[in-house]
């Protein structure tokens, strides 16, 4: 499955992506910001979520749909991001990008599809985005895309990068408040 946007192309996962999502995700100034992603990535950490990935592709009735974010002229990996279906009808959203590709709108580009995917495609009434309460430029994403904030869980998270604990932000979009 894929999914293109003017200039991306988000598409799943494939056994050879493991050193391009390494040259990508490899950076704290990246992975301080997941919730589940170590510092230093290693080969063998991508090819654990490639194969995580690969298996879910196989099911008939998916929960988790992961995609790598790349360029459309030269099929660059650039990022990810995924979406992933809770219960009744709502599921969280998450994404990461290479640094040097930060503050061109690419994730916001890659969000608005996978949001439009969610709630045309997988039928959701709702969509969540849970960022780290500290990550500026991701909460500001999420205003920009139209969600609300729901509120703050204090002390939620600890990132495996860092072992830093953060308070979580908690984003929600209504599909009736998406705009096409």
């Amino acid at each position: 499955m894929k999914i293109e946007t003017k200039r991306l192309v988000l598409r799943e996962y494939c056994e050879e992506d493991a050193e391009a999502i390494i040259k990508g995700i490899n950076h704290l100034n990246i992975s301080k910001w997941l919730l589940m992603v170590s510092y230093p990535y290693t080969i063998k950490d991508a090819k654990g979520w490639i194969n995580i990935n690969l298996k879910e592709q196989k099911k008939k009735q998916r929960e988790s749909f992961e995609f790598l974010i790349t360029l459309k002229d030269n099929k660059k990996v650039i990022g990810g991001i995924g979406i992933n279906v809770k219960r009744n009808e709502v599921a969280d959203i998450g994404y990461w990008l290479a640094e040097e590709y930060w503050r061109r709108g690419i994730v916001y580009e890659a969000c608005n599809e996978i949001i439009n995917f969610g709630f045309e495609k997988l039928k959701l009434r709702k969509i969540v985005i849970p960022i780290f309460a500290g990550n500026i430029a991701s909460n500001g994403l999420a205003k920009k895309l139209g969600a609300k904030l729901e509120g703050t869980f204090r002390k939620q998270c600890i990132a495996k990068a860092t072992g830093e604990m953060h308070d979580e932000n908690v984003y929600g979009l209504l599909k009736e408040e998406w705009k096409k």
